[in-house]
Order: structure tokens, then sequence, then C-alpha cells
């Protein structure tokens, strides 16, 4: 869609967003930085911008009637049918143009953005004819995405392919063909809807975070602006057209200065300096940083790259890029280092301490009314008679902390087909239930895919004989439709009930989080299973069952104490998955972990938390299930970081306890996760 032929909003007269419009406007200076995804809440004017820089995009040459935007200039660039005037010794014809912002909705299908048969030229002329897409109509130009986040996945993959390359390459039903697609990708996003693949995450040069402005007084000129323009469009975009040239002036005089602004080999070391800082993945994020230093230099029309510019350009380049530094446990020396369990010992002397505090009271009575008895008999002996009746208890059942709003669960996909419903996961379906959204020549369903079915068969019409009917189809063209629906997940919460979930009410915040995730799995019709481990053995709470409502009753309930069976918790969660998955094969299953780690019951006669890992190992064979682990260790001077272990161990997603709630998307972004 050309947004240039609609009366859109002026990019000059957006308030506010000053980042965001600075972001947008270095990269159509220098379209080599890679694009831009601005994260944002709704009504942040993320759409309007984006759609607005198209009317001050400044004009570049093409060959005129060529659908590739081909530079005439670039002979090694040009697509086939222009090199092939170019042989014949036909002169090129050249026009201007601008830039264009090209739409790609969320709906578009793979043979809207890679290209197709022509299938009138086809059946008229029974020649091969290619109407070219989405990804030749953005060559040299923006592709924008609006909801990034919700594209199809084998959308994303195959714009991944062109950006990567620079080029789009199609072959298929009897199609061949190949051009240039460089292009600068925009895309915008809610994070309350989903999150993004890591893949296409980082292939944005940029990245930046918007919110809704806080100024009373701006918010009121916003208003009536806005106003302004929907009363009399005409008149308010010519009102600013004088500051849109300027805009589209000032990109045209950046870009002549870009090629001859300086940077030192000092500010070159500070941008790998400050990607190392970030703990980024590559090297993009350095290269990235230097070209933006450069632009924001010629922007501001200087002949030198400073501090300043490298410190902005690191703002917009690193934010999705940043990683967590590495865990503390990798930098700190354990006391046995072949003793994996070693910590859990501690625990059992933290657990006692609060028991001796409370009963030395007691014990001084004692010393009083027992004078004949050696002190320290008379104290073990009292102490072990009186623990079960005037202790602390062993047991304590802590309340249900703060519910918070979740991340949204994202599974790991994969190419299984599935029956069933719900709202979490997408899948492929196995039913004639679903989206179509590609088609495919294996015959396993009886779902006909007419449209590429007639494809296939159009080039061949010349040759086939047709007998009262418009084309003949042959077995070899049949193609069968593949469908993508979404379906809920079966969830087995396996929980560390134990005496170290006591320590700092961990229980609490714990019993918060889960209940948050038993809440985000009603929303999605997931089904649900519990099971706690606790004392020497591990049981279950919750049989698998929909029921949300019964599932927070037993948390609320759900004592705390005793020690860590942490292999046995883990073990009864893999079986009860095993068992689901005899009764129903089209399952896809999550088993969230969440403790501490801090393993120290043997179930076999081995170490606990060696016995933890051996098990752990064991369901990452399993490629049936999915895995995440949540650390509920408090961080402190002494960090042992065993579920981190754990989760390496187990192939899982690893987040700390606080990484769930929705508001910290931003921070674990920052981790390059995929569920």
């Amino acid at each position: 869609m050309d947004w240039t032929k609609r009366e859109i909003y002026p990019f000059a007269a957006i308030v506010g967003q000053e980042k965001m419009t600075r972001a947008l406007i270095l990269n159509a200076v220098c379209p080599s930085i890679g694009g831009l995804l601005i994260r944002g809440e709704k009504g942040t004017a993320k759409s309007t911008a984006v759609r607005g820089l198209a009317a001050i995009l400044p004009e570049i040459e093409i060959v005129a009637g060529c659908p590739f935007n081909c530079d005439p200039d670039k002979y090694e660039y040009l697509c086939a049918e222009c090199r092939k005037k170019v042989k014949q010794g036909i002169n090129l014809p050249v026009m201007k143009k601008k830039i264009k912002v090209v739409d790609l909705p969320l709906g578009a299908t793979e043979d809207r953005v890679l290209g197709s048969l022509d299938f009138e030229h086809a059946v008229k002329k029974g020649e091969t004819f290619f109407t070219p897409g989405l990804l030749a109509a953005a060559h040299r130009g923006i592709l924008y995405i609006d909801e990034v986040n919700l594209l199809d996945d084998h959308i994303v993959d195959i714009i991944l392919d062109a950006a990567g390359m620079g080029m789009n390459i199609v072959e298929r039903e009897g199609v061949s063909c190949m051009h240039r697609a460089e292009f600068i990708l925009i895309g915008t996003m809610n994070p309350e809807e989903g999150e993004l693949r890591p893949q296409l995450l980082d292939r944005f040069g940029m990245c930046i975070q918007v919110e809704g402005i806080k100024d009373p007084v701006e918010r009121i000129r916003l208003i009536k602006q806005r106003d302004r323009f929907d009363k009399n469009s005409s008149d308010f975009i010519a009102e600013y057209q004088n500051s849109q040239d300027r805009l589209c002036q000032k990109i045209i005089h950046a870009g002549k200065r870009f090629p001859h602004v300086k940077i030192s080999e000092e500010m070159v070391k500070l941008c790998s300096k400050l990607a190392l800082d970030a703990f980024v993945a590559g090297h993009r994020a350095d290269i990235i940083m230097r070209k933006t230093a450069i632009t924001i230099a010629s922007c501001e029309n200087r002949k030198e790259v400073t501090e300043k510019e490298v410190n902005e350009a690191a703002d917009l380049v690193l934010l999705h890029r940043v990683r967590m530094p590495p865990s503390p446990p990798q930098h700190q020396p354990e006391e046995k280092k072949e003793d994996p369990p070693a910590p859990p010992d501690e625990e059992k002397e933290e657990e006692k301490e609060p028991e001796k505090e409370e009963e030395k009271p007691e014990t001084q009575n004692q010393q009083k009314t027992e004078e004949g008895k050696k002190a320290d008999e008379g104290e073990g002996e009292k102490k072990d008679k009186e623990k079960p009746e005037k202790g602390r208890p062993l047991e304590m059942v802590f309340p249900v902390g703060e519910i918070f709003k979740t991340k949204r669960i994202q599974m790991e996909r994969d190419r299984v087909l599935r029956k069933g419903s719900g709202r979490r996961s997408r899948t492929r379906s196995s039913s004639k239930a679903g989206r179509y959204i590609m088609s495919r020549m294996q015959r396993k369903t009886s779902d006909l895919a007419l449209d590429a079915t007639i494809r296939a068969a159009a080039p061949y019409q010349k040759q086939r004989r047709r007998e009262d009917v418009a084309i003949a189809i042959e077995e070899s063209d049949i193609r069968e439709k593949v469908r993508e629906k979404r379906i809920g997940n079966f969830i087995v919460f396996v929980v560390d009930a134990s005496g170290s979930m006591g320590a700092g009410k961990r229980m609490i915040e714990t019993k918060g989080a889960i209940l948050s995730l038993l809440l985000d799995a009603y929303q999605k019709r997931d089904k649900i299973s519990m099971i706690a481990f606790r004392g020497d053995h591990a049981e279950v709470l919750l049989p698998p069952t929909g029921s949300v409502e019964l599932a927070h009753k037993l948390l609320e309930e759900l004592p705390t104490g005793g020690k860590t069976p942490l292999c046995h918790g883990i073990s009864l969660g893999y079986q009860i998955i095993q068992g689901h998955f005899r009764k129903d094969p089209d399952t896809y299953p999550l088993l969230i972990l969440i403790s501490d780690g801090k393993a120290n019951v043997s179930q076999y006669g081995g170490k606990p938390f060696a016995e933890a890992m051996e098990m752990a190992e064991e369901v990452k064979n399993d490629t049936r299930v999915n895995t995440v682990v949540v650390d509920v260790e408090k961080p402190g001077l002494i960090s042992f970081g065993l579920s981190h272990q754990l989760s390496v161990g187990m192939g899982a997603g690893y987040f700390k306890i606080e990484d769930l709630k929705a508001d910290t998307l931003v921070e674990v972004l920052r981790e390059n996760l995929l569920w």
C-alpha cells in the first residue's frame, strides 16, 4: 500500500516523541543502519509516525516501468529484464520517485510477499511469468509491519531470509526468479500483545521504547492538533508543508555529508566497549553503533564524531540487544567443586538456627531446675523431647502473594500436526480448522488448495488436452492446504515447598507468581497439573484438570517445610506428562519448575543434586516436552545458581521470579530466550 496517496497526518506535526522521530530520520539518512523497532503502549503515535515518514522521504532514481525499482547506475544490481535490455543496447529510461513505505499486513500470504505465478498469462500463453510481491515493491524503500510481533512465523522466516541476503529467490510452481530486496525494516508493536522472536529482533538496527506524554500542556496541544486535522486535513497538511520540506532537505543534505564524516579510533573503541559492557551477542551492535554515530553527526552538521554521538547511538542500538551479565556462581569459587549438594547443608543450618533461638529461654529455665545434670546433656535431651511440641512447627502455611499480569508464554514451534482448541500456542492443524497459510505437494489430508493446484497446472494447458473443461488438472498438480491454529497447552507446575522456601518469605512471592500463571493458563484455556515436593518425597496435588479454582485452593493450603527431594519432583512431573501423552498424543506440554535448586534428598542413593541433573537430562532428551525453570533464589553475597545449572541441563528457559511480570518485558527481552 502506498501511503503517499492517502491523507496522512504530517510527520512534522507530531507532538512529543522526539526520540522516535529522530530514529526514523536517521534511518532515512542512512538506510544501511538496518531499520527500527518501535515498542510502546497503545495510542502513542507509532503507526502515525511511520506512515507520515513517507511524505518527507527524498526522491531516488529508478528504471521507469521496472517493478523492482532498479537503480540505473548499478548494472550488477539490475533485474534480469533490465539487464536483457542493456545487453540489447537499449537505453534504460530513468525517472525519479519518492522512497516508498510499503505496508505488510498481518494477513499477507506467502504468495503476496514473495511474488507468484501470473495465472492469466500462464493460461493464455502457456508460459510462466512472475508477478512481483511486496518484497519487490519494498526494494530501495521501507517495509513497514504494524504489530510485527503478531506476524505469522512462516512470513517472518521469509523476511529474515530476504533481509539477510538482500535478495529474494523464488523457486516454486514452475517459477524461477531472483531479484534484489534491500529495504529498511520498520516494525511497531505493543508488548502487551506478545513478544518478538529473537531472530527477527536482532535484524532491527535500532529499537526504542515509547510512552504516552506525561505533560498535561503537551497532551492538550496534541488533542487540539488532532482535532484540527480531523476537521480539515487538507488545510492542516498545507500548514505544515514548509516544515515537511525542511525535514526532507535535512535528510538529503545529511545523506550527502555522511561519507565525509570522520570517526576516530578512540570513538570506535568506545563503540566496542559499550557493546561489551552490554554483553551483546555477536558484532552487529558494534557495526551499527558506529554507523549510527556517524549518521547522527551528519544530521548535526558535524565533521567528526564525538562521544556525545556515540552515547546517543548506543541508546538506540543496544536496548534490544542487552543481555544479563554471567551469573555470580561462575565467578565464585565453591568450597567443594566435586560436591554440588554442599549448599543444602547450609540450608539445614539456616532452618535450625531459628529453632535454637526460640528455644533458648526454655533451656535456660531447664538449667535452673535440673542442677544435678550436666548442662550440655540436659539441654540436648530436653530439646529432643520437647521439639515436636514446643519448638517451631516443621511446616508453615504462607499466604498467597500479590498477583500480577504475567508475560506471554510462547512455546517453541514445531511441524507436528495437532487437534484441539485454545488461545496460547500456534500449531499446524491436522483438520480443516485453522487459517490457510501455505500449500504443499504431500498428500496427507483431503484439504484441497485449489488456488495452488490451478497455478501448478496453468503453465501446461497448451500441451494438455482439454475436453469440455476450462483447465486440465493432473495428479501431479494437486496441492493441499497447510493450516495453522491456536491450541491450549498442558502445563505441569512442579513447586518446591521445602523449608528453604520459607526463608525471607520466598513462598509468599512464589505462590503469587504461581497463581498469576494459573490465571493466565485459565485465560488461554490450558490444562494444568500441580506437583509439590518437600520432606522426603513429591506428591501430585492436582491431577490434570482445567479447574483453576481448585488449584487456587490447594495453593493457599500448601504447607512449607522439610527437605528438598528435587529429583523426585522433576521425575514425577515428567511421569505426569508421559501419562498424558498416552491419553492425548496431540498434547503440547510445558513443565514449569519453580525452585531454588538446593536439593538435599537422594532418590537413588547418590548425590541429590547430581541425581536431579541426570533427571533434567532425561527430560531434555524428550523433544516433545518444553521446559521452563523459575529461580526463586534471592540475590545476595552468596548465590549458588543451582536453578540456572538445572535450566542448562534441562534445556529449559530460565527466569528469575521477577522476570515473569509483564512490566519487566524489556528486561526479559535482554535474555535471548525462546519459550
